[in-house]
This record gives C-alpha cells, sequence and structure tokens, in this order.
C-alpha cells in the first residue's frame, strides 16, 4: 500500500501539474528559507562533485564556466554591438 506523502514535502519530480500552483504557495519564500535552498544546493553541489575520493578538476571547472557564461549574457548588450565593426 502507498504511503500519502504531505504536498510540502513532495519534490518538484513528484508534483502532478495540477498540484503545481498549491505545491509553490506551501514553500518557504522568506529570507531564511531562501538561504537554506542557497545552502542545500551549495552542499549538494559540493559532496556530489568536490568532496569526492578521486576528484578532478570538473567540480571546480564547472563554476568556472557558469561564471564565464554569466558575464557574457550580462555583458552581451555591449557585445553585439562590436561584433559587426570592422575598422571603426
Amino acid at each position: 500500500m502507498a504511503s500519502v506523502v504531505p504536498m510540502k514535502d513532495k519534490k518538484l519530480m513528484d508534483v502532478k501539474i495540477g498540484e503545481l500552483p498549491k505545491w509553490i504557495l506551501m514553500r518557504d519564500f522568506t529570507p531564511k528559507g531562501i538561504a537554506g535552498v542557497f545552502q542545500r544546493g551549495y552542499y549538494r553541489y559540493y559532496n556530489k562533485y568536490v568532496n569526492v575520493k578521486k576528484g578532478s578538476v570538473a567540480g571546480i571547472s564547472m563554476v568556472l564556466a557558469a561564471y564565464v557564461l554569466f558575464n557574457y549574457c550580462r555583458s552581451y548588450k555591449e557585445l553585439k554591438h562590436e561584433r559587426r565593426r570592422k575598422y571603426h
């Protein structure tokens, strides 16, 4: 027999489309709740890619690639005007 999981404890992948607005409203949007989300994400990333027995540069290179992509997207407006200019 399947156990009934409360809506608040369901993961996003387990929520049906019709239950999505109700699930979103049950999330904690206080500063403490948002800080907890970032902290859990950091620890999940750190334990999966950085804090391993046979580590490599993969964990650090993903952070570097995300940083480069973020900065490119942020400065795209200035860069798109310069790409068609050849000498002036």
